[in-house]
C-alpha cells in the first residue's frame, strides 16, 4: 500500500523547509504568494491531507470558532431568532474564507463557557449572539473577561466593561425610524419594546426615538411606551395594551420586526387600518418583513457585514492584536406600512 504523503515530502519537492510548507498550507502571509501557490499545487498533486489533530496538538489551536446562540422562543420551535439566521450564514462563510471550522451551539446553562470551549481546546474563541436579560447575562461576560477568554459579542456597545462588541448603531436607527414617521405627518407616536438596561439594544432605539421626538418639537408621552421582547406574541400583547389604554396614537415604532408583526395582527383584529390610521415601522429587516400585509417598513441591520466583522475581529483577538468595538450604520427600508412614497 502506498504511504500517505507528508509535509516533508512536499518540502523536499518544493525545495523549502517543512515549516514553510506548514505556513503555506495555512495561507500564512509570511510566505510569499508564488511560493505559497507552488507548495499548494504540489500538495494537491501528492493528494496531501492535513492531519488536523496533529496540527492542532502542535499549535495548541483548534482552528475552530464556537458560535453560541441564546435560545429564543420562536413560532417554529427552532429557538433561533430569525434575525440571527441570516447572520449565521455570513459567519459560516467568513470562517470558511479564513480556514476555520465553525462549531454552533446553544448557550447552555453551564456557567463556565471558557472551560466548555476554549480551555478544552474545542475552540480558539467564542462568538456570542443574543443574551435574554442583559442584567443577568453580564455576570457571565465578566467571568469570560476574568478568564482571558477570546470572545466577541453581537450587541450594543458596553461602556462600563472592556467588552469587544459588533453591533448596529441602534440610537441612530431609532432616530431614523421616528424621523420618517414624523415626515409622513404622524405626531402621536407609540414605541413598543423594552426601555431599560435589561435590553440595551432596544433601550438605545428608544432613546433615539425620544431624541427625534424632542428635536421635532413633539412630546415624549410615556403612556405610549409598552414593554415587549423579541417575539410576535410580545408585540401582539403590547399593541393590545396600547389600544386598550385609550391614548390616541397614529404611528408605532417597534423595537424589532417580530414585535411589529405581532402589533400588526393586533391592529388588524381591532379594525385599525395600516397605514391609513396607524403607520408602523420595525427594526431588523428579517426575511418575512417584505411579505407582511402591508409590507413592513423597517430599519435594516447589515447581517453580511456583521458576520464578517464578528469573525475578523475575533481572529484579531486570537492572534494577540488589538481589536475594537464597531457599530454598523442602520439603513431605513421603506415599504407600504407607512404609506406609499417616501
Amino acid at each position: 500500500m502506498k504511504e500517505k504523503a507528508t509535509s516533508f515530502d512536499i518540502a523536499y519537492k518544493a525545495g523549502v523547509s517543512q515549516s514553510t510548507v506548514s505556513r503555506a498550507l495555512r495561507n500564512s502571509p509570511l510566505v510569499n504568494e508564488a511560493t505559497r501557490e507552488k507548495i499548494q499545487a504540489i500538495a494537491k498533486e501528492l493528494n496531501y491531507k492535513v492531519d488536523k489533530n496533529a496540527s492542532n496538538l502542535r499549535s495548541q489551536q483548534s482552528d475552530t470558532i464556537a458560535l453560541l446562540l441564546f435560545a429564543d422562543p420562536t413560532n417554529d420551535d427552532s429557538d433561533i431568532n430569525p434575525f440571527f439566521l441570516s447572520m449565521l450564514g455570513s459567519i459560516t462563510r467568513a470562517c470558511a474564507n479564513k480556514g476555520y471550522d465553525l462549531l454552533v451551539s446553544f448557550q447552555q446553562a453551564s456557567d463556565d463557557w471558557h472551560a466548555d470551549f476554549e480551555d478544552s481546546n474545542k475552540a480558539d474563541g467564542l462568538i456570542l449572539l443574543g443574551y435574554g436579560d442583559y442584567v443577568d447575562y453580564e455576570e457571565k461576560l465578566i467571568k469570560l473577561l476574568d478568564q482571558g477568554t477570546h470572545f466577541v459579542r453581537w450587541g450594543a456597545e458596553v461602556k462600563n466593561l472592556p467588552l469587544i462588541s459588533i453591533g448596529c448603531d441602534n440610537h441612530q436607527g431609532g432616530i431614523e425610524m421616528t424621523e420618517h414617521l414624523i415626515k409622513k405627518g404622524r405626531t402621536k407616536l407609540a414605541f413598543l419594546g423594552s426601555a431599560s438596561s435589561h435590553a440595551p439594544e432596544f433601550f438605545d432605539r428608544y432613546k433615539g426615538h425620544c431624541q427625534s421626538l424632542k428635536d421635532n418639537g413633539l412630546v415624549v408621552n410615556q403612556a405610549l411606551q409598552f414593554n415587549a421582547l423579541y417575539t410576535e406574541e410580545a408585540g401582539y400583547q403590547a399593541a393590545c395594551k396600547l389600544i386598550a389604554g385609550g391614548e390616541p396614537f397614529d404611528a408605532i415604532c417597534a423595537a424589532c420586526d417580530l414585535i411589529a408583526i405581532g402589533a400588526m395582527r393586533a391592529l388588524q383584529e381591532h379594525g385599525i387600518s395600516i397605514p391609513e390610521q396607524v403607520a408602523l415601522v420595525g427594526f431588523d429587516d428579517i426575511a418575512v418583513a417584505s411579505f407582511t400585509f402591508p409590507p413592513l417598513t423597517t430599519v435594516k441591520q447589515d447581517t453580511q457585514l456583521a458576520g464578517e466583522l464578528l469573525v475578523n475581529t475575533l481572529l484579531t483577538m486570537i492572534h494577540g492584536e488589538a481589536a475594537k468595538t464597531t457599530l454598523i450604520p442602520p439603513e431605513l427600508v421603506i415599504r407600504k406600512s407607512c404609506g406609499s412614497g417616501l
